[in-house]
């Protein structure tokens, strides 16, 4: 049945923030995603503006209320920061879709409906996803616009990219989740949506000497989404689970991974953009200089000046790199991520230096 479900992969990632005007400018700035349509009071939006910025496959919209009124924007804010709302999949048929997670325990948020202009029609549903979060169903082939009705070219005083950082699409959306929840969401995803169970992390395969967590990932048919969830396990201080749920008052998104074409050229684009990495220490990099071959591209020496991870994965390997929280409070992140020789995994050995790492910036804010 699962194959049946006409799921395409992931359509776009929506924040909620307190100023999308400086939320877009930032990722136009710092990421090197251009801003590529507009909605708001000049295009006849009246509650609210958002800002698409696309690159390749990737499509971030950023969202803002203009009234205390706005739906669902200023309670999220108000409880959550600024932070993911919702994410796209898109789908051959929304109503399939739709149909076959309501009668499968999806929670309903918005049955399916039509957005219309003079470019066409987007039909779209959604459901509810962790506690403030929500999976919407997409069908744009029959719209010929920018993003959605509403949605207009952006003004050309709108910020855009200083250099190119080769951000190709997203690869992954992880959740963090309260302790014994984690497996209640990675069934819902199976019921609901046709996901199938991919990678089990379990006691002992993420932790430090100071705190550990449980993950579970799941993907649709033919790995074209990959959702991991988080939970928190037992360790002798706060983990980055417990600390995201307590900072965040609830659970959600906590990091969007983005696949990147040269994580090395990448990297140092955006630092020079001002965007702030977790550090790892050198000690990590002398232990990869000196390990058996294994067709590393790269130069060690570069990675080491960009703090850039690496696992090795069967034939391949994978190289990832994550931000520090690109916010006020210690919650969303991004991961930046390049896979060689079809490396499917998530970086396990990584995640000793990792967490050691995401501990030692707990520590500074005094929440570890």
């Amino acid at each position: 049945m699962a194959g049946e479900l006409g799921i395409l992969g992931y359509d776009f990632v929506e924040w909620y923030v307190g100023s999308a005007r400086a939320v877009a400018y930032w990722h136009a700035r710092a990421l090197g995603l251009p801003v590529t349509a507009y909605c708001g009071p000049e295009t006849g939006v009246r509650d609210r503006c958002s800002y698409l910025l696309e690159k390749n496959k990737i499509r971030f919209l950023v969202t803002s209320a203009l009234q205390p009124s706005t739906y669902g924007v200023q309670g999220f804010l108000q409880r959550h920061g600024d932070g993911v709302k919702r994410w796209g999949m898109r789908v051959r048929d929304v109503d399939a879709l739709w149909e076959h997670a309501l009668a499968n325990g999806g929670i309903p948020v918005h049955a399916p409906h039509d957005l219309e202009d003079k470019d066409g029609v987007v039909r779209q549903a959604a459901i509810q996803l962790y506690d403030s979060a929500e999976i919407v169903f997409v069908d744009r082939s029959r719209y010929e616009g920018l993003f959605a009705p509403g949605f207009e070219a952006p003004a050309e005083n709108t910020p855009q990219p200083i250099a190119d950082a080769g951000l190709l699409a997203v690869d992954h959306i992880v959740g963090n989740v309260r302790t014994n929840e984690m497996d209640r969401w990675a069934a819902y995803f199976a019921e609901a949506l046709g996901f199938e169970p991919f990678i089990y992390f379990g006691p002992g395969d993420i932790s430090t000497q100071y705190s550990a967590l449980l993950s579970r990932v799941v993907r649709s048919p033919k790995g074209l989404i990959k959702n991991p969830i988080n939970e928190p396990y037992e360790g002798k201080r706060k983990s980055q689970i417990e600390e995201y749920i307590e900072q965040y008052h609830g659970t959600g998104i906590q990091h969007v991974a983005v696949l990147v074409q040269d994580i090395v050229k990448a990297i140092e684009v955006m630092r020079e953009a001002g965007v702030q990495f977790l550090s790892i220490p050198d000690t990590y990099y002398d232990a990869l200089a000196a390990r058996p071959d294994f067709g590393l591209t790269e130069n060690i020496d570069d990675l080491r000046r960009n703090k850039i991870l690496c696992d090795v994965e069967g034939k391949g390997y994978l190289l990832q790199i994550f931000t520090e929280p690109v916010g006020d409070r210690p919650t969303f992140f991004f991961e930046f991520i390049q896979r060689r020789d079809g490396a499917s995994g998530f970086g396990q050995g990584n995640f000793q230096s990792l967490f050691e790492s995401i501990e030692e910036a707990q520590g500074r804010r005094g929440n570890l």
